[in-house]
């Protein structure tokens, strides 16, 4: 890719991650807004109305590579129908759990149709999985703690969202320490509704089954949503023979637009890999900026 290269990008879905990953595209050097795709195309907030919103993305005009702000549980469908058409996918899917056999199921499909999909491009997973993996590098034997939070989780809150006698929700991280956490979810309950039913739903969800749940029915949730979110990674070990390395880092965050952020600059990159289904530890950093890679040498090195 040169560095006059424009990218055509086509957001899909329109919540919290689409709105500013529209906002990331337009302030990118590199990018242009191919247009919004949404379940409801005729619901056209004012900030997009000069972009084609469209129900499909076969309605649109080239599209080099699409950025999926769907739910995480739609994103493989999602992404196989679009690599399907020879358009790469970039996505933000965070169950740690789903990311191997995501990996290999999209992959085929990506090569089928010659094709990139990046999946698990978030900050976690996404680039706090770069973080940890240079911890792991440059500090070989020892223990890593990633802890999250306070902050708001959108993935748990999607998935507290979809339970069936929820009206709104809100699922807040918060860190006990040494990468243990504590779950507090905040429900809206619809009308006609068990409150016990719908919370014991909630703690068998598979986002919530392994952490400490605890559910708590309010009158207004929108009075206690933040974005604000955050990460604590620390490791402690040996590099070779020489104990006591401790390494440590931080970051307080508006989560919606890091993790908009993140999938356009791993949407940029995706345009210089080879067909297959990559994570960002797959990923030269360097790939991530724009531009050509001497001007960042010169600059960073």
């Amino acid at each position: 890719m040169t560095e006059n290269k424009i990218i055509r990008a086509a957001v899909v879905g329109y919540g919290n991650i689409g709105r500013y990953a529209v906002a990331a595209l337009e302030a990118a050097p590199d990018f242009e807004i191919a247009g919004i795709v949404r379940r409801n195309p005729q619901d056209i907030p004012n900030e997009i109305r000069s972009y084609p919103v469209v129900g499909s993305i076969d309605e649109l005009e080239r599209v080099d590579v699409a950025l999926l702000c769907t739910p995480t549980r739609l994103v493989e469908q999602t992404a196989l129908e679009i690599l399907s058409r020879g358009i790469a996918t970039v996505d933000s899917f965070d169950i740690h759990g789903g990311i191997i056999d995501l990996r290999a199921n999209l992959s085929a499909a990506a090569r089928v149709h010659n094709t990139v999909a990046v999946i698990a491009s978030g900050w976690d997973p996404g680039s706090d999985s770069m973080v940890r993996a240079l911890m792991e590098a440059i500090v070989p034997k020892g223990i890593t703690y990633t802890n999250f939070g306070p902050g708001m989780s959108m993935g748990h809150t999607v998935a507290v969202k979809a339970v069936a006698g929820v009206r709104k929700a809100l699922s807040m991280t918060i860190p006990t320490g040494t990468g243990i956490h504590r779950r507090m979810v905040y429900v809206e309950l619809e009308d006609g509704y068990n409150a016990d039913a719908v919370a014991r739903a909630i703690k068998e969800d598979d986002y919530f089954v392994h952490d400490e749940t605890h559910v708590r029915f309010v009158e207004d949730v929108d009075a206690l949503t933040d974005m604000g979110h955050g990460v604590n990674m620390v490791r402690k070990g040996i590099s070779g023979v020489t104990h006591n390395q401790l390494l440590e880092f931080n970051m307080k965050i508006n989560n919606p637009a890091l993790t908009a952020q993140i999938l356009v600059c791993v949407a940029r990159a995706s345009k210089r890999l080879n067909p297959g289904c990559y994570t960002m530890l797959e990923i030269p950093v360097i790939d991530l900026l724009p531009g050509a890679r001497e001007g960042w040498i010169a600059k960073l090195c």
